[in-house]
């Protein structure tokens, strides 16, 4: 379906990928649109929002490079409605639901697309948002972190517990998980879906590339523009980077 409206639309996505597909989506419903963005950073959305008129319909993804979208809400009104996209379980589904916000899975199937578009273009306002409550919901519970992984090895399929598991890790657009001992096992999942299931007290997402879990990171470097340096084990990968933006939270995590 295609709509004639000539919209502002904001693109909140810290992934390029997923932002690009999702401005190609846009431009076959809306031609006219004005499309800003990508945004990939709260501090690069709240500047953009403080300094700009509201935008007719936001986009926005829940992770971004320094931490969950929700806290662009928290500091200042946006009265913009909202479509969040998001990588999380089912679990985190409900608390849309709950909050009657819209969501987009990723990655974005076309037809959901449009029926979020219609459902936009049908109400033309969005309800005001509980971000505590729906912050609260998106908290895994233990029952929804993972304890085991399963793999396959050669022609057999055996499980990974996740209290064995070292890292996670992306390369080549395949993501491995590695046990302690060094074993390494491709897995299905992305990393933006792995955060949703693995205990946040455990694992921490240093980067793009990697999950680490407490006991796989053997040093840690201070380097340039306040970034931290990580050396991991059984890795050989020498350029392991956790961003300015993340160092407080990687340290809060670290002192548990």
């Amino acid at each position: 379906m295609s709509y004639s409206s000539k919209l502002q639309i904001l693109i909140i996505e810290d992934e390029k990928p997923a932002a690009n597909r999702l401005r190609q989506l846009l431009q076959g419903f809306f031609p006219e649109a004005v499309l800003h963005g990508h945004l990939d950073t709260i501090i690069s959305s709240v500047d953009w929002l403080q300094g700009h008129p509201a935008p007719d319909l936001i986009f926005c993804d829940i992770q971004l490079a320094d931490g969950q979208s929700f806290e662009i809400f928290e500091r200042i009104k946006v009265g913009s409605p909202i479509i969040f996209t998001t990588a999380f379980d089912q679990y985190a589904i409900k608390a849309f639901k709950l909050n009657s916000i819209d969501y987009l899975l990723k990655p974005i199937d076309p037809q959901e697309l449009d029926q979020a578009l219609q459902k936009f273009q049908s109400q033309q306002k969005q309800a005001g948002l509980d971000i505590q409550q729906l912050k609260a919901l998106l908290v895994p519970q233990a029952d929804h972190h993972k304890s085991r992984f399963l793999v396959k090895y050669g022609e057999k399929i055996q499980s990974v517990q996740t209290a064995d598991i070292s890292i996670f890790f992306s390369e080549e657009k395949v993501t491995y998980l590695q046990t302690k001992e060094g074993r390494r096992y491709i897995l299905d999942y992305t990393l933006d879906q792995l955060e949703g299931m693995l205990d946040p007290r455990k694992f921490f997402r240093l980067n793009r590339k990697y999950i680490a879990s407490f006991s796989s990171i053997s040093e840690i470097h201070t380097y340039s523009n306040s970034r931290l340096k990580i050396k991991l084990t059984n890795t050989e990968d020498q350029d392991i980077l956790v961003s300015r933006e993340k160092v407080g939270e990687f340290k809060n995590w670290l002192d548990g």
